[in-house]
């Protein structure tokens, strides 16, 4: 397993820009398909993003699709998420995670963070 640190949430005005940040440990981390999830109160995980180990191929969800671009840098063990033209919808925890499969689903994830708030308001 790989341990992961999120940060560069906060709250963001409608029609803002956030960067997420993920770190990873360990010598591995070049080979895990990483991603994003996101929860809002009340609702279930849902998947947002997620890029190959090698940076090549990506998949997005629908709704963040054209708003949102994941990338990583595996020299610095990081996995970004960038989020332009933030909607009050996109409010919620957002979690970076690690998984050994492909595509990313939420049920082959092996590595979790902690989170990190992104609040946007209207």
């Amino acid at each position: 397993q790989v341990l992961l640190v999120e940060s560069g949430g906060g709250l963001a005005q409608a029609g803002g820009s956030l960067r997420l940040s993920c770190v990873g440990s360990g010598r591995m981390f070049s080979r895990y398909v990483m991603g994003w999830f996101r929860q809002a109160p009340g609702k279930e995980r849902e998947f947002v993003a997620a890029i190959f180990w090698s940076g090549d191929m990506s998949q997005y969800a629908d709704s963040v699709k054209g708003r949102f671009t994941i990338s990583r840098d595996n020299a610095k063990n990081t996995v970004y998420l960038q989020m332009n033209t933030l909607k009050p919808d996109d409010t919620a925890v957002y979690y970076c995670a690690a998984a050994t499969y492909w595509p990313m689903d939420i049920s082959k994830v092996e590595s979790w963070g902690q989170g990190t708030q992104v609040t946007v308001s209207s």
